[in-house]
């Protein structure tokens, strides 16, 4: 099973989330969290809790007219009636809470507890990144590794242009989105045990913060590396690059 965080406000993509909550924002005119899913859904799981706030009607309207969205369809106005062409249908199955507006990311994990406790372990993901990490791989890690809680740690993706300059401060080395330093970060996909949810004391609880820190104190967090692809979409600028990407049919998270 997989858990999501979806539908808070995106500040830094203010752009389009004033609109719309942070994982409805297009890349190649689907959502991101449908990308998302499918990335799932091609490594074999299809079974979703979908976390929603900030504007979280919107993603309930969107699955609940989903094929509209991904089909033909003929609307008789005089007969008050609508065929839909070509159903497709994704082997989905979504369970949509809705878990407060101003919910913290741990809170969010709290109030979907009850559809997770039952599992020996699940995935839990953010709305707003994609990947081309291998989901069995890391499960596999997690449940080798026999702790409560497992993350995914990726080098961080370039933003800016890096310069080299010379005793007289002339530009030697240019170099437009560098990689990262070699030090490694949160990417966002975990695999966790129900556990953790006992960790979470209400809907202020920051997941990265005290529920995260006291895992590692207890050697209960386990970080598998990832050296492949990783891109959030914090801003403008990401959603360009995604853009980009898809429009050339080779976005490395397309594994399906």
């Amino acid at each position: 099973m997989a858990g999501w965080l979806a539908g808070w406000l995106g500040s830094r993509l203010s752009e389009e989330t004033l609109q719309k909550p942070k994982p409805m924002v297009e890349i190649g005119g689907k959502p991101i969290l449908w990308h998302i899913m499918k990335m799932y859904s091609q490594q074999g799981i299809n079974d979703f809790v979908i976390c929603c706030g900030y504007k979280g009607y919107m993603i309930k309207e969107y699955f609940a007219n989903y094929f509209l969205h991904m089909s033909d369809a003929t609307f008789d106005l005089a007969n008050n009636r609508m065929e839909v062409h070509g159903r497709h249908a994704e082997p989905w199955r979504g369970t949509l809470v809705d878990t407060g507006e101003t919910t913290m990311t741990g809170g969010r994990l709290r109030r979907v507890g009850e559809h997770v406790r039952g599992e020996e372990a699940f995935c839990f993901t953010y709305g707003d990144g994609v990947s081309d990490i291998d989901i069995g791989a890391l499960i596999a890690f997690h449940r080798n590794a026999g702790v409560l809680a497992t993350l995914m740690a990726t080098p961080p993706p370039g933003r800016f242009g890096a310069l080299d300059l010379d005793d007289r401060q002339f530009v030697t080395v240019f170099k437009e989105k560098p990689e990262g330093d070699g030090g490694l970060i949160n990417g966002g996909f975990f695999v966790l045990s129900p556990q953790v949810l006992d960790l979470i004391e209400d809907d202020h609880t920051v997941w990265e913060r005290a529920p995260l820190e006291t895992l590692a104190q207890r050697k209960q967090l386990a970080a598998y590396r990832h050296p492949g692809f990783w891109q959030p979409m914090d801003t403008l600028r990401e959603k360009v690059l995604l853009e980009g990407l898809w429009a050339s049919g080779k976005a490395p998270w397309k594994t399906w």
